[in-house]
């Protein structure tokens, strides 16, 4: 049986090392790629514990992490964020940012995606935000790297009310497996009413 539990503030700390390495290894793999630093990661995720409204819904069997979905209002990240919504006709004080899903995949395919998205939506909700939004990497069809048996993630998310917001799209930069250098990535943007 997974425990799902609902971290805030103080909470997040003790968790923060495990979520960071969690993070790097399912960042690892496809679409993401990501050659994740673990200083890197622990620090940013020093923002969930400090900042107000956010949350980190952490699955658990027995002890181990095994998965985390982290939210925070959008407004926390306004510098990253309000050049993909400028024009969009959405304010940002109005939308709840999902930020990351990461998942071992032995757990994958039993329902854990639902809970984290729940545990989100229900807090967005608390706070009395009207959207909830994220937003997943666009990677060509033909990049050397994709799967052949890769399965995108797109009926999952319209099932659950969310559809990509046309123009609005986010870049932010990170070193791919086995490259040198950051390069940036495009990222779109998600979003449902609440």
């Amino acid at each position: 049986m997974i425990d799902l539990r609902i971290l805030r503030g103080d909470q997040v700390t003790p968790h923060l090392q495990d979520v960071a390495q969690l993070r790097i290894s399912v960042f690892a793999d496809w679409p993401y790629l990501y050659d994740g630093d673990l200083t890197y990661e622990a620090q940013y995720l020093r923002h969930y514990e400090q900042a107000a409204g956010a949350i980190v819904a952490a699955a658990f069997d027995g002890d181990r992490l095994i998965g985390a979905a982290t939210g925070t209002p959008l407004t926390d990240h306004a510098d990253d964020f309000a050049a993909a919504f400028a024009g969009s006709g959405y304010d940002l004080g109005d939308i709840f940012y999902c930020a990351e899903s990461v998942l071992l995949p032995q757990y994958r395919g039993q329902g854990l995606g639902h809970r984290f998205f729940d545990a989100r939506e229900d807090h967005a909700r608390a706070l009395g935000y009207k959207y909830s939004a994220f937003c997943a990497v666009q990677r060509p069809a033909d990049h050397p790297a994709r799967p052949a048996e890769y399965r995108p993630l797109d009926a999952f998310w319209r099932g659950r009310g969310y559809a990509p917001l046309p123009g609005v799209q986010a870049q932010f930069s990170w070193r791919d497996l086995g490259d040198a250098d950051e390069t940036p990535k495009p990222l779109q943007f998600w979003l449902r009413k609440l």
